[in-house]
């Protein structure tokens, strides 16, 4: 099998599959420094002869998928194949696979340290010190900058999945409380509460979203559930935009209707006037869609794509040989 790898992938999981497989060509999206579109993956796919593909973010669409019907298989190393037209190449018979959980440890770790900056005044008292003020007395900083710490906080998470999961591992030592909403998943341990969704936003101190974009989760995160957040607590959203009300959370925190909010994605990327609104308000930590984006997470998603294929086509007892 002749495998077109066009995500980023690390050498130890290429030479895996050439050895089982026979064949591996690796032209990754980041030497082009953008995911190929779909005329130009219709054109590799037709210069490499490719019986299979490994994407990231390249536009696999329905005219790619219906050109190719005889792939073995798609991997798509994301957490969900959203790039991808899933329907059409199930429609082909081409086994889809995925990578779940492998961004999981990266936005958990992004996740804990902006809310903590947050919530100990990082940013400002950065600033401050920038603008070499400190003459102003010794104690300034300290009586102006003081904040508070993460442990004793209760953290509610929509959606209880990986990254949900894995937030609650690192801060419930702090210690911390954990209540979540998710109507597929029961409490993965006693000290984890499931709450209806009012309650979670009424009674949580940082409410983190951690859902992904469905046609029942677009909008879901609507103006009458921000409204029932506390005045001192902290919205985070590293998931996706679409699932919040934009002008709703705007409004909410114009108002200073809660403490901030830490966004690491924006319903248009680029953002528009509107996204740039949110993140110039001064109780808003924004990064640019970072969460996930580790050198870390290639090597996960590498593994995990590894064992999906091996696994598929050769077994868990010939995978397990595999070292």
């Amino acid at each position: 099998m002749k495998i077109l790898i066009t995500a980023p992938y690390r050498e130890k999981e290429q030479k895996e599959l050439l050895e089982k497989f026979g064949e591996v060509i690796y032209r990754p999206w980041k030497s082009q420094g953008r995911a190929y579109n779909e005329s130009e993956l219709l054109e590799l796919l037709t210069e490499t002869k490719a019986d299979a593909l490994i994407t990231e973010h390249d536009d696999v669409s329905k005219k790619v998928i219906d050109a190719f019907p005889e792939l073995e298989f798609i991997g798509v190393c994301r957490g969900t194949p959203s790039n991808v037209a899933v329907e059409s190449a199930r429609g082909h018979g081409i086994q889809v696979f995925n990578t779940p959980a492998r961004n999981a440890q990266a936005v958990a770790e992004m996740f804990v340290s902006n809310v903590i900056m947050l919530l100990r005044n990082t940013i400002p008292g950065w600033q401050w010190l920038q603008s070499e003020s400190w003459e102003k007395g010794a104690h300034t900083s300290y009586l102006q900058f003081k904040g508070n710490e993460l442990a004793g906080k209760t953290i509610g998470m929509v959606g209880f999945g990986a990254v949900g999961q894995r937030i609650a591992h690192m801060v419930e030592n702090f210690p911390c409380k954990i209540q979540f909403h998710d109507p597929f998943i029961d409490p993965p341990k006693a000290s984890h509460k499931k709450v209806s969704m009012e309650e979670l936003f009424q009674t949580s101190d940082i409410v983190s979203i951690n859902l992904p974009v469905t046609k029942e989760t677009i909008g879901l995160i609507d103006g009458n559930l921000l409204s029932k957040m506390k005045r001192d607590s902290i919205f985070v959203n590293t998931a996706r935009a679409a699932v919040v009300d934009r002008m709703a959370l705007l409004e909410l925190l114009e108002n200073n209707r809660i403490r901030g909010a830490y966004l690491d994605v924006f319903d248009h990327e680029p953002p528009d006037a509107t996204d740039y609104k949110l993140i110039h308000l001064p109780n808003v930590l924004a990064t640019p869609h970072i969460a996930g984006a580790t050198f870390e997470v290639e090597d996960h998603h590498s593994v995990i794509m590894n064992s999906n294929i091996i696994n598929h086509f050769m077994g868990k007892k010939q995978y397990n040989k595999v070292k």
